[in-house]
């Protein structure tokens, strides 16, 4: 039985108060609160463990050594890659996206060649593209989005031409909550020969992720957004991509031997991994892991698509509300639809009150919403419109703080 009143014991911020009222945490998408047993892990091993990884022969630095590739094999396991190999750890999705951009574009991209990205992309899938397109003279094309906050696949399939090298395309979308239908979008990307590239930072902590099943060729995502540390992250990738790719940063870690003349580079995936790791972060992430998995990803899905589905319903009853993104297009009930598009995250903005003000004034209640463009301008530019105020779920929310919320945002609209 999933007890989410137990679950919350496990996170003792949870049971805080903010200007004397509860808190109430809708900003997960953002970054995921710790449970005890992650930040046991970090203390401990600062304490009882801390030594530099994989070149120490004392007993130290070898069981921080095992602790960090035991992390690795955890990662390996929960997104089903087939080799640790094909895991490389970095600070987040952001850098992972980055580590592709350079190292992807440094080996296989020319003046010309095509990159095609999604309407919905976060900045980080956008950024790294435009400096190479700087450097390179790369194209970015743009699969774009419905007024429902879909993806156009038809429109997608007509943007491949022979100059077309990589898909780097959002899971699910940080502001609409949109699950694109990756499978699909491999499968035609396949289909021209192109790899595809998969930001995972808003699937990886929701729902089961197979690499292998979706056949992706690129996978990122980060650990504090799915109950692990901040400054941590994975990039998984085929490893006949990662062979022929250069490395993305030299320094220690990732040599085979060095001289003034030449230098040769360690195996996967160290290749990948300059300098000292955040082998305590790893730690965390694999034991956030392991609070996944007695949890039961299956479990966390269903708990978070109720969440979202009754989010919807009762914000809906609010005069002027507007909500983003699938199933909420105007006069729609969200409980007439299936909500297997639509995961963990309501974006939504009432009459003409500004989402800074909303934001502000239900952070006074003890709620804590994102408010702004949440790093996606181009899709706020779509939406026609500035920001919107962002509720995003996690495995420890209730259907009370959601009733807060709705009540929060009732009596805010009152005063407008």
């Amino acid at each position: 039985m999933y007890d989410v009143s137990k679950i919350r014991e496990d996170f003792p911020i949870l049971s805080r108060e903010i200007y004397g009222k509860p808190l109430v945490y809708l900003d997960n998408a953002a970054t995921t609160q710790k449970p005890r047993m992650v930040v046991d892990a970090l203390v401990d091993e600062y304490y009882n463990v801390n030594a530099n990884v994989h070149r120490g022969v004392h007993y130290l630095s070898q069981q921080a050594t095992d602790l960090h590739e035991e992390a690795r094999e955890k990662v390996r396991s929960f997104i089903h890659a087939a080799k640790t190999e094909e895991v490389i750890f970095t600070r987040g999705t952001t850098e992972s996206l980055n580590l592709v951009a350079s190292s992807f574009a440094d080996a296989f991209m020319h003046e010309g060649d095509e990159v095609i990205v999604s309407g919905m992309e976060h900045h980080s899938n956008i950024v790294p593209w435009q400096l190479q397109a700087g450097k390179k003279g790369i194209q970015l094309k743009v699969i774009p989005v419905s007024d429902d906050g879909l993806l156009q696949m038809d429109a997608y399939e007509q943007l491949f031409t022979d100059r077309t090298r990589l898909v780097s395309v959002v899971h699910v979308s940080n502001v609409l909550g949109t699950v694109n239908p990756v499978a699909e979008i491999i499968r035609i990307a396949h289909a021209h020969g192109v790899p595809v590239l998969v930001d995972g930072a808003q699937s990886a902590p929701h729902f089961q992720v197979d690499v292998q099943a979706l056949d992706c060729d690129f996978y990122a995502f980060s650990g504090h957004k799915m109950y692990g540390p901040t400054g941590i992250g994975v990039l998984y990738g085929k490893e006949e991509w990662l062979d022929k790719m250069p490395p993305y940063q030299g320094g220690g870690e990732m040599i085979d031997r060095v001289t003034f003349a030449h230098t040769t580079f360690e195996r996967l995936p160290f290749k990948f991994e300059a300098g000292t790791p955040d082998y305590v972060a790893t730690n965390g992430l694999a034991k956030a892991i392991d609070y996944l998995n007695a949890l039961g990803l299956d479990n966390i899905a269903a708990h978070e698509r109720e969440l979202t589905r009754y989010c919807m319903e009762q914000l809906m009853t609010i005069d002027g509300m507007k909500i983003y993104g699938p199933h909420a297009h105007s006069g729609s009930s969200p409980e007439d639809h299936s909500l297997s598009q639509k995961d963990a995250v309501v974006s939504f903005n009432v009459g003409d009150i500004h989402h800074l003000d909303m934001g502000t004034l239900l952070d006074r209640l003890g709620i804590a919403v994102r408010t702004g463009h949440h790093c996606a301008q181009p899709l706020m530019d779509r939406l026609g419109v500035q920001g919107t105020v962002r509720a995003s779920f996690a495995l420890y929310n209730t259907k009370e703080e959601v009733d807060a919320l709705v009540a929060g945002v009732a009596r805010v609209a009152k005063m407008f």
